[in-house]
């Protein structure tokens, strides 16, 4: 029999809404879990064969494994806009890094559920808006934060300085202040580890779930795993211990890459282990996944690893290796087990879902579709998008994107030429975009050019 969770979501989705149910009855938490550089191919449920990922492997095993989901951008910072805001690089208000704060105007997933009565919490790297600024946590609709304002100083895993809320917490680490490059004077890195952070992330997401409180929760739990200290090449990948990968006779480097990732795997089923010890995974949708693709800094080589899969590309890319994500949906009794989907979806589409999922309305545009049904796996009533686009204002030009079913458009404008050829891929049959065959489909190529001019005007 499904539990009481999973009826009530199916009463909400063939009804048409909550309205006859208690606020306590209908509200699930959301946990949202977002890995920072963590390529498409870096679990074990997703090919990896190397680097240890058991838990989030039982999460897959358990839940939903999406395999066409898509990061709302290339590089952190857009990236998390628009999964904040529904939006897609055209219409978000960043489609590049340095582009903050995310404005006031901005409507987040936060602040549509702390208007329904969520408690609401971001623990982890942030990078939306310096203190002082709009962009901080508590302007965007969130009752606690825990983590990094800015995303450069979320490079030091060892800071010595952490924000609570609008409050500095100071920690015994002790840095250098990197005084040349684009970071001089907030990159940095440690001379003396005291304070691993992620730690105390995850201690602080523990805490948060295991609260008595009378309202659902909503936990956005943006780690910094595993992305590189810019600031401390070429060993940029530093992690306390490189266990359980001390005795491979791989680069140090590589070495410490993977133990970040078992680190964090572990730390996540610790998380959903506090959900089930508490008999709130029966009433909890988790969602894990990554930013964008996996990085080439702090001395990693991703190829290493095969951590894009069998994707081109990565980090900044708009190739498949820079978007293509993981992405694991968990919810025992609601989300069938043990199941993948092949839905194309992207960041921008977790508005709409979230928003379903707690009865939460809202009347403003957004570009996202919900998920809710795939979830359910009511393949047959999920609306699918025409089209996903991306643009990424990178320093040497435009780079911009089009998926439209089987269909890849791929254009990078630079300095001295603005209108840059596009390419043309057949995902269907060359997932990893080997060939450009737009000099085969002219019609194809030119619905793609429109599609590209409309969202970029």
């Amino acid at each position: 029999m499904k539990n009481i969770f999973t009826c009530l979501l199916l009463i909400f989705v063939h009804s048409g809404g909550f309205s006859q149910l208690s606020a306590q009855d209908r509200s699930p938490n959301i946990v949202y879990i977002l890995a920072d550089d963590l390529g498409y191919g870096d679990l074990g449920s997703y090919g990896q064969a190397k680097i240890k990922t058991p838990h989030l492997d039982q999460m897959a095993e358990e839940g939903m494994r999406f395999t066409q989901h898509y990061a709302g951008n290339t590089v952190c910072a857009p990236s998390r806009v628009s999964l904040l805001t529904g939006k897609h690089p055209g219409n978000a208000s960043m489609n590049g890094n340095g582009q903050g704060p995310i404005p006031d105007s901005d409507f987040t997933i936060a602040e549509l559920l702390k208007s329904i009565g969520y408690e609401t919490a971001v623990i982890g790297k942030w990078g939306l808006g310096d203190p002082g600024s709009p962009g901080v946590p508590s302007n965007q609709g969130f009752d606690q934060f825990y983590g990094f304002l800015n995303h450069i100083r979320a490079h030091n895993y060892w800071p010595d300085y952490i924000w609570s809320n609008q409050g500095r917490v100071e920690l015994p680490n002790e840095v250098v202040i990197v005084q040349e490059g684009y970071a001089r004077g907030i990159g940095s890195y440690a001379n003396k580890k005291e304070v691993y952070v992620h730690d105390r992330f995850t201690e602080h997401a523990l805490n948060f779930i295991g609260q008595e409180r009378d309202t659902p929760f909503f936990l956005y739990l943006p780690y910094t795993i595993p992305h590189a200290n810019n600031e401390r090449q070429p060993n940029g990948m530093e992690v306390p211990s490189d266990e359980p990968y001390s005795d491979k006779d791989w680069p140090q480097i590589e070495k410490n890459k993977a133990a970040m990732i078992t680190r964090m795997d572990k730390d996540i089923g610790r998380l959903l282990n506090k959900l089930k010890s508490l008999g709130l995974d029966q009433n909890t949708v988790v969602f894990f996944t990554s930013d964008n693709g996996p990085h080439q800094e702090g001395g990693v080589d991703p190829d290493f690893f095969d951590s894009n899969g069998p994707l081109r590309g990565i980090k900044r890319d708009l190739y498949e290796g820079g978007i293509r994500v993981p992405m694991i949906a968990w919810a025992p009794g609601l989300i069938p087990a043990g199941t993948e989907s092949d839905h194309i979806s992207a960041f921008w589409d977790m508005y709409p879902t979230i928003a379903e999922l707690t009865g939460a309305s809202f009347d403003h545009h957004i570009d996202g579709i919900s998920m809710v049904p795939t979830l359910l796996g009511e393949n047959e009533n999920q609306e699918n998008h025409e089209y996903l686009y991306w643009e990424f204002d990178f320093w040497d030009g435009f780079r911009k994107a089009v998926r439209k079913g089987k269909w890849k458009a791929v254009q990078y404008n630079n300095q001295e030429n603005s209108n840059a050829n596009i390419e043309l891929f057949n995902l269907e049959i060359d997932r990893a975009e080997q060939n450009n065959i737009s000099d085969d489909h002219p019609d194809v190529l030119n619905m793609m050019q429109e599609i590209i001019n409309k969202e970029s005007d």
